[in-house]
């Protein structure tokens, strides 16, 4: 198994989906570069097309596939941001896109990939959870011979998200000391590894991960990839049970740190960016930011990236966490900010 990805797959990558995919500005905080004495930058991938930077590693493989297989038929499983980056990507090439979603899946979230896809996406519901839809997504496009578009554990879909990488090296003037990345299924911070190790050795890259979600720290301390019992939904964009074996391999090598932030500060975070910027991102997306109240001293006199991974879908998650009364005090307040009237719940 690779341990990491190379620089010359993820300068493919690069060019292979610049016709597509957005190069995503690098903004200097101000007023949080005060705040922690430092210079914070956020990498806004929720300015992204369909609003993650998920489109980078999907558009990626399956332009790949089009062009060495001539594929017309892709196949994938997914609740969110995934989803919506095969859609737009299958539109964008006009193949076909088998989409597999729980039965959960608040119908916002189907809408948003039928209208990214177009007359190229079916979606087949089934599944209570995520876990249910995958096995049965990869039952389906084994059956019919269909290429499986997995999320995360796919050399193609690392080199994608490596991209981010080489657009902020060609961003930054100085050296950046740290990137706080935000860890799901791992491919995205496998994908910044693989190119910061290499042509910036010394910056640290920092793994976040919610309080309910640790796979990754739950595997690193216990040696092997690790599927979890259990995981707290809320940070949907984070919350999984299992890294994938490539993307484990390449964080439990490379990897500087992994630090877990608590659900009730990835909210309080929510707030700020909202009410002091107009930032409206997805629990996921504010990971990266609400890690650095773990990191004060470190981070003191350093320049800091945070990557703000993708835009809050909330509907979805407002309706997903009704019965979570703070939560959903937190996305209340920033519904009320914005619609200027009561939600029902």
């Amino acid at each position: 198994m690779k341990d990491k990805i190379t620089l010359k797959e993820i300068a493919f990558a690069k060019q292979n989906i610049n016709e597509l995919v957005r190069h995503t500005p690098l903004i200097k905080m101000l007023h949080f570069s005060e705040k922690y004495d430092a210079n914070i930058f956020f990498k806004r991938e929720d300015l992204q097309r369909v609003r993650s930077y998920k489109i980078r590693g999907a558009f990626h493989k399956i332009k790949d596939l089009k062009a060495t297989k001539n594929v017309d038929t892709v196949v994938c499983a997914s609740a969110g941001n995934h989803a919506q980056g095969v859609a737009q990507a299958c539109n964008f090439l006009n193949i076909s896109a088998i989409i597999f979603m729980p039965t959960t899946t608040p119908m916002q979230k189907i809408k948003q990939v039928q209208m990214f896809g177009k007359d190229n996406v079916e979606i087949k519901l089934f599944g209570d959870t995520y876990d249910a839809s995958y096995i049965l997504a990869k039952e389906f496009s084994k059956a019919n011979k269909y290429e499986f578009v997995h999320p995360f554990n796919d050399n193609k879909i690392i080199a994608g998200q490596g991209t981010i990488a080489l657009e902020l090296l060609e961003d930054t003037k100085e050296p950046i000391d740290y990137i706080f990345v935000p860890i799901g299924g791992g491919g995205l911070v496998s994908g910044i590894l693989s190119v910061f190790k290499e042509l910036s050795p010394d910056t640290k890259i920092i793994g976040v991960e919610p309080e309910g979600a640790t796979s990754l720290k739950t595997s690193l301390q216990k040696g092997k990839n690790t599927e979890l019992q259990s995981i707290n939904k809320f940070v949907d964009g984070a919350a999984v049970k299992k890294m994938g074996d490539i993307t484990f391999s390449i964080c439990k090598r490379f990897i500087d740190d992994v630090i877990t932030v608590p659900e009730g500060k990835i909210c309080s975070t929510l707030l700020k960016l909202y009410n002091e910027k107009a930032i409206v991102v997805e629990p996921a997306g504010a990971l990266s930011i609400a890690a650095l109240d773990f990191y004060r001293e470190e981070i003191k006199g350093k320049n800091v990236v945070c990557i703000v991974s993708g835009v809050i879908m909330i509907f979805p998650v407002w309706r997903r966490l009704k019965k979570e009364p703070y939560y959903t005090k937190v996305l209340n307040i920033i519904l009320l900010s914005t619609f200027r009237k009561e939600p029902v719940l």
